[in-house]
């Protein structure tokens, strides 16, 4: 499996395009806000031949939602996420006028997923971890056989995600961390929702929220 990452909008946020040899792929996390941003998506998808079969949240804030709308028509998908998400996202146009953003339409959640359930794409599984705490459905996407973890924005390089958000618990965040992600190997690649990757190991050791 291979991974391509994009960072889009005023946020910084990372939008993660998944992929393997079959070109299936699996888009998530669609941030983008300008159509500079959608062309060079469009641009990485056509010139490397994929095929979109996925759309997915980790969670529903709105930086990393900017693009579901865009992404659903272009490629005709349903957006998959928990189903506490979906009163962050009924939060999303009142957010972006808050924040004075552009009001980009998104699409609800089509299909409800959890830690029960696998995300199957080509030749790759994916298994789901439910990590709240940073917002109340979070989820991490995480593939045991390269030991890679997309986790949304819950454990940052030296860093955790803001519990002060509505839905945000701090001790859920920490619980999530400990018994979801610091249980995985040590050798596991973290590729979060915003900033550099980082690893299980590393920030176990070296992560001030955990030391």
């Amino acid at each position: 499996m291979r991974i391509k990452q994009f960072t889009f909008n005023p946020f910084d946020e990372n939008t993660y395009v998944l992929y393997d040899d079959s070109k299936e792929c699996v888009i998530i996390d669609p941030g983008m806000y300008t159509e500079a941003d959608r062309k060079m998506f469009e641009i990485f998808i056509k010139e490397n031949g994929l095929k979109p079969i996925l759309l997915l949240n980790t969670h529903c804030h709105v930086d990393h939602v900017f693009g579901n709308g865009w992404v659903s028509e272009k490629y005709g998908l349903n957006l998959s996420a928990h189903k506490e998400e979906v009163a962050v996202l009924e939060m999303y146009p009142t957010v972006c006028q808050m924040y004075g953003l552009n009001h980009l339409p998104s699409v609800g959640i089509t299909e409800f997923i959890d830690e029960n359930d696998q995300i199957k794409f080509g030749n790759t599984e994916l298994s789901i971890l439910f990590t709240p705490g940073h917002s109340p459905g979070s989820l991490s996407f995480y593939h045991e056989e390269s030991k890679q973890l997309i986790d949304g924005d819950v454990l940052f390089e030296r860093s955790i995600g803001r519990t002060d958000l509505p839905g945000g618990d701090y001790d859920t965040l920490i619980s999530s961390i400990n018994k979801k992600l610091f249980t995985l190997n040590d050798e596991v690649k973290v590729y979060p929702g915003h900033g550099r990757s980082t690893s299980i190991g590393s920030e176990k050791m070296y992560n001030p929220f955990f030391n």
